[in-house]
């Protein structure tokens, strides 16, 4: 199904995708705490009101 060279190309391109990753977040961590404050707390608030209105459309109608 999958040749070696292609097995060894997916490994390599992960390798290389992960870590250009792990450097753009360290790299941009400091801005990060800057200008998204609270940011973890408005998208839970937006995730439970998503869902409380999924349910309760489903009763409701």
């Amino acid at each position: 199904m999958f040749t070696t060279g292609r097995i060894v190309f997916a490994i390599c391109f992960i390798i290389v995708f992960v870590g250009f990753m792990i450097f753009s977040y360290i790299k941009d961590a400091k801005s990060h705490s800057i200008h998204y404050k609270n940011t973890a707390k408005y998208v839970g608030i937006a995730l439970i009101t998503t869902i409380a209105v999924l349910i309760l459309s489903k009763y409701i109608f």
